[in-house]
């Protein structure tokens, strides 16, 4: 049952230039929801990758304020945690679960 738990606090990798850059220090970007804590975010990776994690970073990006054909609308905030992996260790976010 946990298990299951942990495929709700990982979300989705974030495939981006920036995040590349950062898998050569041994880093990778996750969208995570806002109500996941660090500690839930190392337990996840951990689980479902197989590695070890020796820190976690969070982020929260404000929503944006966006018009469309002249209406007004706005994006929601996103969270993104920024997960540290040891020493030889390695994701490969493109393959997927």
């Amino acid at each position: 049952m946990s298990d299951l738990r942990h495929y709700d606090v990982i979300t989705s990798p974030v495939i981006t230039e920036k995040s590349t850059l950062l898998s050569e220090s041994n880093q990778v970007v996750f969208n995570v929801p806002k109500t996941a804590t660090k500690p839930e975010i190392k337990a996840a990776v951990e689980a479902l990758f197989d590695v070890k994690v020796t820190a976690v970073n969070t982020l929260v990006r404000k929503g944006k304020v966006k018009r469309f054909r002249g209406r007004i609308g706005h994006q929601s905030d996103k969270k993104k945690a920024i997960v540290t992996l040891a020493e030889g260790q390695s994701i490969d976010v493109s393959t997927g679960l």
